[in-house]
């Protein structure tokens, strides 16, 4: 068993390879093998986004404070807000973030597969982010 206690992992900015704008990430769990399960909260700034992404075997997203968007690539823009779980499943294209005018935090649960959590894809463009306010 590990206790990782409260404050004693330190928060990471998040690589900008992956994300635009301020975002933040707090560690919750990343499992030795044979478990596969990774866990992280992520705080995204009014703005802020990932890059579009897969997940080899899905993602949960549960809400915890704020307004978020999230969409998969070919669909509308979706809103999410606090207290939302959202179930992303495997291999869909996709990208979450907060919403233009308030900041957005959520956990993010996914599992690995040889050893990646994640395939990061190009950038959501502001033309595709600004959707959200021409109401897509």
């Amino acid at each position: 068993m590990d206790i990782h206690p409260a404050g004693t992992r330190p928060t990471r900015v998040a690589p900008t390879a992956w994300f635009t704008g301020q975002v933040w990430q707090d560690p919750i769990v990343d499992a030795p093998e044979p478990a596969r399960v990774h866990a992280v909260s992520v705080t995204f700034a009014p703005g802020a986004r990932t890059h579009w992404h897969t997940h080899p075997l899905g993602q949960t997203l549960l809400v915890t404070t704020g307004h978020g968007l999230v969409q998969v690539w070919g669909e509308a823009i979706r809103s999410i807000r606090a207290g939302d779980t959202v179930w992303i499943a495997p291999g869909e294209k996709h990208w979450h973030g907060a919403a233009p005018d308030t900041a957005m935090t959520h956990i993010a649960i996914h599992e690995a597969v040889n050893g990646s959590y994640a395939d990061w894809l190009e950038a959501v463009t502001d033309a595709q982010y600004g959707a959200v306010r021409a109401g897509a």
